[in-house]
């Protein structure tokens, strides 16, 4: 007896009949059921996860380059018998920065001859790489990575298959020969020199905070959108931009004083386009004892910033945050402050602009200056280009690969259970409270509905700085004491209670539950809070439960970590932490061929390599697999009517009150 037959309902047959159109044919269902059956048992790519880049292009560009190290190692593994360790490192040079390597050769090699037996050596040892690196994935999925350009070409070179005439050989040989004679040898070997690099990492994955401090987070942007397969997990640095982009005047003023505090105005004038000319006349005239302008504008906006600060907090009684209000906790006439009961002399008692009956409110100058910042964010094009790419890549955390990545904490009470929070009249926590910030902060930037704008964009001042913001993860924001009184304990901003059960295993797994990711192989990859190497802090918590991966990109955080940052790298054998050291510069990368130096520590190997099969993607194509049998089935049982390969014809479904139809 043959199996029974299925009983499709009303909407498997709509869906089907959908599905029929892209696999019109038997033959169609067939080889896309085969072709996603082997996909499965391919091992899985590699993920490179980098956190904290805070505006450092050079260093950010060098390690997307080398892959965090990914690159040297399987230039060793390949050419360790046939090649020097320094011919080794110009060889990786040139893949980094083939661009600039190039024309450095052509510089110093004249001869017309020894330039093609370079050029074919080295197309021949790309090849051979390209091959190594490719072996992971389907033939189609390298297909569309090629270069369209070069897309036949570098296919036919990467296939190759052994002949008894060596008749492959022979043909591929004429190919590398022919690009030699038409002059075409240095685009192949940028070409190829791409796709290595896009081949080494299946899939980029940056933990927040890409913007403030160094000097061109503009241009990491730019990198990012020409990236293959990347996501972001925003961190409070870049939603402080997204909510000056929204509109947010909090956000914009928060912006602008961090760059002239961090005395880095490349990214906001140079690659935005926003002038700081009305804020700096502004502030010369109402600060004229400061002889910097740069100074004299800091302290403006500073003021700008801790009034619109004040109006925020007293619109959201919700935030709790009242204890940020200390413009009308100065004693003007004694220059001094009382902050929990004590009395402070203020550093500098001089605030011109401060009505002390209003201290909250702008005056008519400072209300023109913030409005001309808020123009010229809101007219940035290429601001806005960056921001919706952050909004269309990014997300407030991220499960992906029975992992979950989120930049700042998931905010926790003292007893480490999850803290409740409470907005719009709901109490929330956890993931729930990760899903509502997520939402309002997308609604800040494309809901332009009055009050509700407001609101949005409020709240994205809240993510930056608030007292259980999940991207803050600290009590309070101690910019007014930092900026005006000399006691370092009124400076300290006490952590949330995550940060120390963050290193239990048990609280670890109770926070993979709480978003679903209840596996023995399941991670939080973290970022934000810089680890210690140099007091012997590790990366790895929560006996490897729990990675945190800023190390420290930031040149000012250096002297603190000891390092130059932490990226993690998991592909199929397991997950390992690089560690960097600084790097010096673009140009002595190329001009010396001086890598970054890394160290790799691996931490976690799987037992059994991890397959396509094992990830999400995986599970994605199963899904599709066992609808494309359905199909399949519904062809064979005349449910719907395939096309005949040799024909174009219609599909006739069978009627939906057919007894066929559940």
């Amino acid at each position: 007896m043959g199996s029974p037959k299925h009983q499709f309902t009303r909407e498997e047959l709509k869906y089907l009949s959908l599905l029929a159109e892209k696999y019109p044919t038997i033959q169609d269902v067939c080889t896309e059921i085969i072709n996603l059956q082997a996909t499965l048992n391919l091992p899985k790519g590699t993920e490179h996860f980098m956190s904290d880049l805070h505006g450092e292009y050079e260093a950010f560009y060098h390690i997307l380059n080398n892959c965090s190290g990914v690159i040297r190692e399987k230039v060793d593994l390949l050419f360790e018998g046939s090649m020097s360790i320094s011919e080794r490192s110009e060889f990786c040079t040139l893949i980094y920065y083939p661009e600039q390597k190039l024309s450095m050769f052509r510089k110093s090699v004249r001869d017309p001859r020894e330039r093609d037996e370079w050029y074919k050596s080295t197309l021949y040892r790309l090849i051979d790489l390209c091959k190594l690196l490719s072996s992971k994935y389907p033939r189609a999925k390298v297909r569309r990575a090629l270069p369209p350009e070069y897309s036949y070409i570098i296919d036919e070179l990467l296939h190759a298959q052994p002949d008894e005439d060596n008749n492959q050989l022979v043909y591929h040989q004429k190919i590398i020969d022919t690009i030699l004679s038409i002059d075409n040898a240095e685009a192949f070997i940028i070409a190829l020199s791409t796709l290595i690099k896009h081949l080494a990492v299946d899939r980029l994955h940056i933990v927040g905070d890409i913007f403030d401090r160094g000097p061109r987070a503009d241009s990491i942007m730019d990198m990012l959108m020409q990236c293959h397969s990347v996501d972001i997990e925003w961190g409070n640095h870049d939603i402080l931009w997204m909510g000056a982009a929204s509109g947010s005047e909090a956000c914009i003023a928060t912006v602008v004083k961090n760059s002239l505090a961090y005395h880095n105005f490349t990214s906001l004038e140079n690659g935005y386009g926003i002038s700081l000319r009305p804020l700096t006349l502004f502030a010369t005239d109402t600060y004229p004892e400061e002889e910097d302008p740069a100074k004299a504008a800091l302290l403006a906006i500073s003021i700008i910033l801790f009034k619109l600060e004040g109006q925020i907090i007293k619109r959201h009684p919700e935030y709790d945050m009242d204890d940020r209000l200390l413009l009308d906790k100065i004693d003007y006439s004694l220059g001094q402050i009382q902050l929990d009961g004590q009395l402070y002399l203020l550093k500098n008692p001089h605030f011109p602009t401060v009505d002390p009956r209003e201290p909250y409110a702008l005056n008519d100058e400072e209300l023109s200056v913030i409005r001309g910042l808020k123009r010229a964010f809101q007219e940035s094009e290429r601001l806005h280009r960056h921001v919706q790419f952050l909004y269309a890549k990014g997300s407030m955390y991220r499960r992906f690969n029975h992992n979950l990545l989120f930049h700042g904490c998931i905010p926790l009470n003292e007893d480490g259970t999850l803290a409740t929070v409470t907005f719009d009249g709901k109490e929330m926590k956890g993931r729930a409270f990760m899903d509502y910030s997520e939402r309002l902060a997308r609604q800040a930037y494309f809901d332009n509905k009055g009050l509700h704008k407001q609101k949005c964009c409020d709240y994205m001042w809240y993510l930056w700085c608030g007292k259980l913001s999940p991207l803050f993860g600290r009590a309070k924001m101690t910019t007014f004491e930092r900026r005006y009184l000399t006691d370092p304990a009124t400076w300290e901003e006490k952590k949330n209670p995550y940060y120390s059960h963050y290193n239990s295993e048990e609280t670890c797994s109770m926070i993979l539950r709480e978003f679903d990711l209840d596996t023995p192989f399941s991670h939080i990859i973290n970022g934000h809070v810089p680890v210690k190497a140099v007091e012997g802090e590790s990366p790895v918590k929560a006996n490897g439960r729990l990675i945190v991966i800023d190390g420290g990109f930031c040149k000012a955080y250096q002297p603190t970590t000891g390092i130059a940052g932490y990226t993690l790298i998991y592909n199929s054998h397991g997950m390992r932490i690089m560690s960097h050291q600084s790097f010096e510069s673009t140009e002595k990368a190329i001009g010396e061929n001086m890598d970054i130096r890394s160290h790799s520590d691996v931490f976690e190997t799987e037992i059994v390599r991890v397959m396509v099969m094992d990830t999400d993607h995986g599970n994605r194509v199963s899904n599709k697999i066992y609808d494309l049998t359905l199909l399949l089935l519904a062809y064979r049982q005349g449910v719907l009517v395939p096309e005949l390969p040799e024909t174009q014809g219609y599909r006739i479904p069978i009627p939906l009150d057919s007894d066929l139809v559940d």
